[in-house]
């Protein structure tokens, strides 16, 4: 270690092979810090074992070792799902409402959702319900960009109407929430977030 450098190098060449007990070690600290789905999960720790691998003195080994470390990713996540630590349902419906309430249309959020690695029927399954929650995050959006409701200058219909219909908002809702007073989107805002 360099003089003065009180942390240790991330890794070394004589790092021990992941197995499964380091694998649900490093994936207990990860789900310490974040939110993930099984298939983000998985992504950080085949490539926690891909680091490895890269570092690895005897690469041949090195390839095998790593090969038997990424077979076993399957049963540490599944066991973290056996024991309620890793739910996809819960991430989902989670992610689900933040993305909402940050002013995301329901195209938007199903996409993110995908993204992440819920599967489309469930990431459909976990959307905001109704055209009311749509409308106020079409009002959120609205807030954000200073348009609408909210808007500060002269309006410009059209580049107010590209803003909600690219962030993916059916013309309806955009129309309606560009339409709304000034207090009766804050109020409705207000409701949401309570």
């Amino acid at each position: 270690m360099p003089p003065g450098n009180s942390t240790p190098p991330r890794s070394s060449p004589d790092r021990p092979a992941p197995d499964e007990a380091s694998l649900r070690e490093a994936a207990l600290n990860y789900l310490a810090r974040y939110a993930t789905t099984e298939a983000g999960l998985r992504q950080v720790l085949h490539r926690r074992i891909d680091l490895w691998a890269r570092e690895a003195t005897d690469r041949e080994t090195a390839n095998e070792q790593a090969a038997a470390a990424k077979a076993s990713v399957a049963g540490v996540i599944a066991r973290l799902v056996e024991l309620g630590l890793l739910n996809d349902a819960v991430f989902a419906e989670s992610r689900a409402r933040a993305l909402a309430l940050s002013g995301r249309s329901q195209r938007a959020i199903a996409a993110r959702l995908m993204a992440k690695g819920i599967d489309a029927a469930q990431a459909r399954a976990v959307l905001p319900a109704g055209e009311e929650t749509e409308l106020v995050s079409a009002l959120i959006l609205a807030r954000k960009r200073r348009i609408g409701p909210f808007r500060k200058a002269e309006p410009d219909h059209n580049r107010e109407l590209g803003v909600l219909a690219r962030a993916g908002f059916p013309r309806d809702v955009a129309l309606r929430a560009l339409a709304m007073e000034t207090e009766a989107a804050e109020e409705a805002i207000r409701v949401a977030r309570a």
